[in-house]
């Protein structure tokens, strides 16, 4: 028996980053039994299940010597230390809730990337390649539905946008959170790929990421903007003017979104109306601060394991401004919620995940300049800068907490994961199919099947949980003024009271 395919790899990946991304963005043609934010929430807990299931026995069946089982060490230990430093607390009636969350992503994306490499590098060129398309696709389909939105907003006199646009989220923030992902691949879909040079294809994209970069302007999205900024720099200055293009491509989308802010945003509705309303440019912490604080006081309580999982929603205040201030399921900063609940060991073992991806980047940028390929130069430019912005973003938002945003930069990061692994053979050969010892099919199997019953046990737990939430929601209607105050769940204020 030989190993699989990789393109069988790239296809199932494909399949589930399709579907997956035209659930978050498209959400008016399935069916919501559950809500948006329960159903994608989901969905996740679904397909990176599905992905470490499936990518785990095939790393096993193709592992080959120490330096293969050495790159996946670094996000097992990272997965180890979450589940360790979540078995010291017993607070929450949920904790492993998130611990099996962020346990199944982080190995869903780096043994998929790992995977998607194969023996000649064409799986992950197909796969970045289509993620590029399915990005930009994605921005022109929404924009061209927002289009629709705004039309039948302006006929009705509605001058205030923002309460319409975007469209299909709970909160904008979410929708701006995908927009960090997706706008700094748009430039990819003219400059690489076979609809390169259709002049139809480029006009298209145009038009998507220049309607995206309007709604950003529109719901003023700091987070986004700073985040594709810092990116689009942070790429420029690692690879200079080689990735040219798609800086000037990037800048292009950023000044067709200005144009269309003044004619969409200002000029039509100054038409209608005496008054045009615009949603300000905040220059404050929009009541962030208070929150930083608390979660970097609550890292130094245990330090430097954190107070345990969900900690945030169950801890007394420590500081006299959180503890007057409005709460938030989260402390707006991924780091730092981290830090405060897991502890500064854990943020540790996630920059040695950080400074491995770091160390293929650059092995691959080096092998890159050498070859002077720049379609793949190109491609990693723009992933680099998608994931830069998102990781810059985290700092100020929900980016690994709001499902959406986990969903599509799961596939996201799968495409940068496997764009920063080294090629292992020149691309155009033909690599013999090597077979499959039965011992190690065996263990491949018995693996699959430890995987298939622990994701079977979080599942279960997930389910518990919802139907918790559920459950105890007119209770927090009813006796806290907070209201909902979204995390795991759009409304996520547990463990729940013995009393009740």
């Amino acid at each position: 028996m030989h190993t699989i395919n990789p393109r069988i790899i790239y296809g199932l990946v494909a399949l589930a980053a399709f579907s997956g991304i035209l659930f978050v963005l498209l959400p008016a043609i399935f069916p919501k039994p559950l809500g948006g934010y329960a159903d994608q929430r989901l969905l996740l807990v679904l397909y990176s299940g599905f992905l470490v299931l499936i990518m785990t026995p095939t790393l096993v069946i193709r592992a080959k010597g120490w330096n293969f089982l050495s790159a996946l060490l670094p996000v097992t230990l990272l997965v180890a230390i979450f589940v360790v430093l979540a078995s010291f607390s017993s607070e929450s009636a949920y904790s492993w809730v998130e611990v099996g969350l962020y346990s199944f992503f982080f190995v869903a994306v780096v043994f998929s990337g790992k995977a998607l490499v194969g023996s000649d590098g064409r799986s992950k060129a197909r796969f970045s390649g289509f993620m590029v398309y399915l990005a930009a696709g994605s921005c022109f389909a929404y924009g061209a539905m927002t289009i629709n939105v705004y039309l039948f907003a302006i006929s009705d006199g509605v001058t205030n946008l923002v309460n319409y646009i975007p469209w299909g989220f709970v909160s904008i923030r979410y929708w701006s959170h995908i927009a960090t992902w997706f706008l700094p691949l748009a430039p990819l879909a003219v400059l690489v790929g076979p609809w390169q040079n259709s002049l139809l294809w480029q006009i298209l994209v145009a038009l998507g990421a220049g309607l995206w970069w309007w709604i950003i302007f529109l719901s003023t999205s700091r987070g986004s903007a700073l985040g594709i900024a810092f990116g689009v720099v942070f790429v420029g200055f690692l690879l200079g003017r080689r990735v040219w293009p798609w800086l000037k491509m990037s800048l292009l989308y950023l000044g067709l979104g200005g144009i269309f802010w003044l004619m969409l945003s200002v000029a039509i509705p100054s038409l209608i109306a005496d008054e045009v309303q615009l949603r300000s440019l905040k220059t404050d912490s929009s009541g962030r601060w208070p929150l930083f604080v608390e979660a970097w006081y609550m890292s130094l309580q245990n330090f430097p394991l954190g107070m345990g999982p969900q900690s945030w929603l169950t801890h007394e205040p420590i500081t006299e401004a959180y503890g007057n201030g409005k709460k938030f399921g989260h402390p707006h900063n991924m780091y730092l919620m981290w830090a405060a609940e897991y502890g500064w060991l854990l943020i540790a073992a996630l920059g040695v995940v950080v400074i491995q991806a770091i160390r293929n980047f650059w092995r691959r940028r080096a092998q890159l300049f050498e070859a002077e390929d720049s379609g793949q130069l190109l491609l990693l430019a723009g992933f680099t800068a998608s994931v830069s912005a998102a990781l810059f973003h985290a700092g100020v938002s929900a980016v690994f907490m709001a499902p959406g945003s986990m969903l599509v930069g799961m596939f996201v990061l799968i495409a940068f994961w496997a764009l920063i692994q080294p090629t292992p053979v020149v691309p155009g050969s033909r690599p013999q199919p090597s077979s499959i010892s039965k011992p190690r099919m065996v263990i491949a199997v018995l693996v699959a099947t430890a995987i298939l019953l622990v994701w079977a046990l979080w599942a279960n737990q997930v389910w518990q949980y919802y139907k918790d939430m559920r459950a105890d929601e007119p209770y927090y209607y009813d006796h806290e003024s907070e209201g909902r105050l979204p995390r795991f769940w759009f409304h996520g204020n547990f463990p729940r009271e013995v009393s009740r």
